[in-house]
C-alpha cells in the first residue's frame, strides 16, 4: 500500500490532530461540522447545503460501497474538505463505478485521514462549530492556524448564489401531471423534485435570484422554497419574495434553508445553533399525530419563536385515544395565526412551522432524505394535499 502524506488538521481554537492526506493534497478551509450518518457519504458530499463546510464524519469507516453515477444530489461535490478516520482501502458494491478517495481527488476536494474523530466530535459538541484548516501541504501548526482565522465565518455568508441553477430547468411528473410547482434553488438536493415527480407535480427550478413574477409565469400551482447553505439572516430577497406568496395567498413550502426563510417571512428571527444537526438520525416530534419520526438534518441555524405571545389551547393526537393530547401553541403575525409543528426531541429546537390562516407551512430537516430514512415522506404528500385544497378552493370562488 502506498504510503499517504502527512496531514494536519487545525480548528481556529488552536487544537491540532494530526492525520495523512486523503482525496486531493493540497489546503483548505471552511466551518468544521461532523456528520453522525452511518451510511450516504455520497449523497452528503453533494448535497450543496454543505458549501464551505469541511465535513467529520462520525462513523469510523468511509468508503467501504465506493461512489456511483445515482447518487449525487447535484453535479458536484461541495464540501470544503472531508475528515474520515479510516478510509476503506477497496470499495465493494454491484453499483461502485469508482472509488470514494479517486473521486475526491478529481474533483481537488482536500481531505485527511487517520484523524481521531471520536475525539474531534466531542471537542465540536462542547466548544461549538468553528472555523477549521487542513493541509497536507504545510505541516506547521502555527502558520496553518493564523490561515484559518483570517477565513471566513459562517455568520454573516450569504452563499445561495454560489450554488443555486444558472439556468432554469423542468423535472416532468411522473405518470398523471396533477400540479405545477415553481421551486425557488437555493442549493436544492435532487430528490426533491424526484419525490415531487412521483405525486404528479411538474417542478420549474429556477435561480435564487429569480422574482415572484418569474415564478408563476411557469404556471405554478404553488412555490417550494429549497434547502441551501449559509445564514438566513442574509437571505433578505428570498424573505422579500416569500412575504410577496404569503400576501398573494400562493401555497408555499419551505425545507431547511426554505424553512428559515418562510420563518423570516412570518416574522420570525433566526440564529445559528452551537454545533447544528447533521445526520440521518435525528428524532423528531411530529405534534400534530404525537408520531416521532427518525429524520434526515443539515443545518446550522434555525428559526426563533421566542419572545413572542402565544395562544395556548391543547391538540388531541388521532389515533391516541381519549385525552391523548399534545400542547397547542398559536403564535400571531402578519399572516395570522403559526404553529410550531415539529420539534427536535434532542433538545426542542423548532424544527417544523405550519400557518393556520395561510396555505404555508415549512419543515426544517430533510423528507427527501436521500440517503434516509423514509419516515417524513409524508409531508410531499401533504404538500399535494395543500396545494389540491387550495386549487379546488380558487375553483369554487372563481365558479
Amino acid at each position: 500500500m502506498t504510503k499517504r502524506r502527512p496531514a494536519i488538521l487545525v480548528l481556529e481554537d488552536g487544537r491540532t490532530f494530526p492525520g495523512e492526506a486523503y482525496g486531493s493534497v493540497g489546503e483548505t478551509f471552511g466551518e468544521a461540522v461532523f456528520n453522525t450518518g452511518m451510511t450516504g457519504y455520497q449523497e452528503t458530499l453533494t448535497d450543496p447545503s454543505y458549501h464551505r463546510q469541511v465535513v467529520v464524519q462520525t462513523a469510523p469507516h468511509i468508503g467501504n460501497t465506493g461512489v456511483n453515477g445515482e447518487d449525487d444530489e447535484s453535479s458536484r461535490i461541495w464540501v470544503a474538505g472531508y475528515v474520515v478516520r479510516d478510509p476503506a482501502r477497496i470499495g465493494s458494491n454491484w453499483r461502485a463505478t469508482g472509488g470514494l478517495e479517486d473521486r475526491l481527488a478529481t474533483e481537488g476536494v482536500v481531505g485527511i485521514s487517520g484523524v481521531d474523530t471520536r475525539a474531534l466530535t466531542r471537542h465540536l459538541r462542547e466548544r461549538g462549530a468553528m472555523r477549521v484548516g487542513i493541509s497536507s501541504i504545510d505541516n506547521d501548526p502555527q502558520s496553518l492556524l493564523a490561515r484559518v482565522r483570517q477565513s471566513p465565518q459562517m455568520v454573516g455568508a450569504d452563499l445561495s448564489a454560489e450554488v443555486t441553477t444558472a439556468e432554469p430547468y423542468v423535472v416532468e411528473a411522473v405518470g398523471e401531471h396533477r400540479f405545477t410547482v415553481a421551486a425557488l434553488d437555493l442549493g436544492i438536493k435532487r430528490n426533491v423534485p424526484r419525490r415531487l415527480a412521483t405525486r404528479g407535480v411538474t417542478t420549474h427550478v429556477l435561480p435564487a435570484s429569480s422574482s415572484i413574477e418569474q415564478l408563476l409565469a411557469t404556471g405554478a400551482d404553488a412555490i417550494f422554497l429549497s434547502p441551501g447553505p449559509g445564514d438566513p439572516g442574509t437571505a433578505d430577497a428570498p424573505v422579500a419574495l416569500a412575504r410577496e406568496a404569503l400576501r398573494r395567498e400562493v401555497p408555499l413550502f419551505g425545507i431547511c434553508f426554505g424553512s428559515q426563510i418562510l420563518g423570516r417571512a412570518l416574522g420570525f428571527g433566526t440564529y445559528k445553533l452551537g454545533y447544528g444537526h447533521r445526520g440521518i438520525n435525528q428524532p423528531v416530534l411530529d405534534r400534530a399525530t404525537g408520531k416521532v419520526e427518525v429524520t434526515s438534518h443539515n443545518h446550522g441555524f434555525a428559526v426563533d419563536v421566542s419572545g413572542r405571545e402565544q395562544r395556548l389551547g391543547a391538540v388531541q393526537v388521532p389515533g391516541a385515544g381519549a385525552g391523548a393530547v399534545v400542547p397547542d401553541q398559536v403564535i400571531d403575525t402578519d399572516f395570522g395565526g403559526v404553529r410550531v409543528s415539529h420539534v427536535c426531541l434532542n433538545d426542542n429546537v423548532v424544527e417544523g412551522l405550519r400557518a393556520v390562516d395561510a396555505p404555508a407551512f415549512t419543515v426544517q430537516y430533510h423528507p427527501e432524505a436521500a440517503a434516509g430514512p423514509h419516515d417524513a415522506d409524508y409531508l410531499f404528500d401533504r404538500f399535494a394535499d395543500l396545494i389540491e385544497g387550495r386549487t379546488h378552493s380558487k375553483g369554487r370562488s372563481n365558479a
